[in-house]
C-alpha cells in the first residue's frame, strides 16, 4: 500500500502522531491540567458549565488551526517537490 492510500484508509493519522517526540508538550499538558483544576474548584454550576463551554470552543478552534497548518505544510510539500524537477 502507498502511502497516499494509507492516508486515505486511515493507516496514518497526522494529528496522533505530532507532538510524540516533543518533551515541552509533555512537560505543559500536566501542569494545564492542574491550573485547571484549581481554577475551577469552587466554581458555582454556572460557572463550570460556562468554563466547559469555552474549553469546547477553545478545543474547536486549535482543532482548526491544525488542520489548516496540515493544509498548508502538505501544499507546501508538493510545491517544493513540484519546484525539485
Amino acid at each position: 500500500m502507498t502511502t497516499l492510500e494509507d492516508l486515505w484508509y486511515g493507516n496514518i493519522a497526522p494529528f496522533e502522531h505530532y507532538l510524540d517526540g516533543n518533551e515541552k508538550y509533555r512537560e505543559l499538558l500536566p501542569i494545564m491540567a492542574q491550573d485547571r483544576e484549581k481554577l475551577s474548584e469552587g466554581f458555582q454550576p454556572e460557572k463550570t458549565e460556562w468554563l466547559e463551554k469555552y474549553d469546547a470552543i477553545l478545543n474547536e478552534m486549535a482543532s482548526m488551526a491544525e488542520v489548516e497548518a496540515f493544509k498548508f505544510g502538505y501544499k507546501l510539500a508538493v510545491k517544493m517537490m513540484i519546484e525539485t524537477k
